[in-house]
């Protein structure tokens, strides 16, 4: 169904990047829309398409700042899942997993990779929806930190998911029998927590925790 899509080396071809695209537009779309339900005046207004259309494109623009990346997929990056799990902490979970779901499919055009459709869905779609979960702390002490903690794990469970369907089936043959259960886990985690504890420890410097705050403040007002 999707083999027009994709070319002999899991890559998209030019008809599977312009679908790529649409949709992205499609689910953005629908960001702005559950941003404009979730506010208080029940309307998305020109400020807020702003601040998510620039949480997004930070996203994107960070996610290419790499310190390092790992040989099969998986990258510790300068906070990118940050922009998206702040649309969240300002909009709520709604909205962050639809800007998620937008986001994954710009990361999915950026280094694209196909196995099969779920695995596509596991890797890029469900594992960036999942950022969302962050806005079910916003309105708690410390939420943004909490809010975050809990987007990288529910992003690192699909990516591990996807790691037992689709990707073990390729590793060597001499691959260790004993380490099949948890390394899925283990590489989807590895760079997760790496980039994620990084992370905390930047927002958490009380400078930067006011600075975002008073962005917070921008975004909902």
């Amino acid at each position: 169904m999707f083999q027009f899509m994709v070319n002999a080396d899991g890559g998209l071809t030019t008809a599977g990047y312009a679908v790529c695209i649409a949709v992205g537009v499609a689910l953005f779309g629908l960001a702005i829309f559950f941003a404009g339900k979730s506010s208080e005046k029940k309307k998305m207004s020109a400020k807020q398409l702003v601040f998510c259309a620039m949480a997004v494109a930070l996203a994107f623009i960070t996610s290419y700042l790499k310190i390092f990346h790992l040989p099969w997929g998986g990258s510790v990056t300068l906070c990118s899942m940050l922009f998206i799990v702040l649309t969240a902490n300002w909009y709520g979970p709604k909205t962050g997993v639809m800007v998620g779901l937008a986001y994954g499919i710009l990361q999915f055009i950026q280094e694209p990779y196909v196995l099969s459709f779920f695995q596509v869905c596991c890797d890029y779609v469900l594992a960036f929806a999942a950022l969302g979960v962050a806005g079910f702390f916003a309105k708690s002490s410390h939420g943004l930190v909490k809010g975050y903690i809990a987007a990288v794990i529910a992003r690192g469970a699909f990516h591990a998911l996807g790691g037992y369907l689709y990707w073990m089936s390729y590793m060597p043959e001499n691959f260790p029998q004993s380490l099949k259960a948890v390394y899925p886990i283990v590489y989807n985690y590895s760079f997760l927590l790496a980039e994620g504890v990084i992370t905390v420890i930047i927002i958490s410097i009380p400078a930067v925790a006011r600075a975002l705050a008073q962005v917070k403040k921008a975004a909902v007002e």
